[in-house]
């Protein structure tokens, strides 16, 4: 439970500081994005973790979940920051974890 619950939670504190960091406060579009990561996050990692790591798997996965959580800021905002919010805040937690892991397998 945890091994899913740890990326959730640090994967929204990282895209709602970066959606702030981008000057977006509007509350509906911060929960949009905490309410998209549960429904993305938690189904890709458990993928990932119990099904097939493979870079291929996790390549698609990440653009999928691009595609829909763009799809799904689209409701709040229009196109082009939609499609924006979606790469950055993809790209930076998903790296942002990359890291992490890389720092925590050093030190363990």
């Amino acid at each position: 439970m945890l091994s899913l619950l740890i990326p959730l939670i640090l994967t929204i504190v990282i895209e709602v500081l970066i959606l702030i960091a981008l000057r977006e406060y509007r509350i509906k579009v911060l929960l949009a994005c905490m309410a998209m990561n549960v429904l993305t996050n938690i189904p890709l990692n458990l993928y990932i973790q119990y099904i097939d790591y493979s870079l291929m798997v996790v390549i698609v996965g990440e653009f999928l979940v691009f595609l829909i959580e763009a799809l799904l800021y689209r409701i709040v905002v229009k196109w082009r920051p939609a499609l924006t919010y979606s790469a950055l805040c993809n790209a930076v937690s998903y790296f942002t974890g990359i890291l992490i892991i890389s720092i925590l397998e050093f030190i363990l």
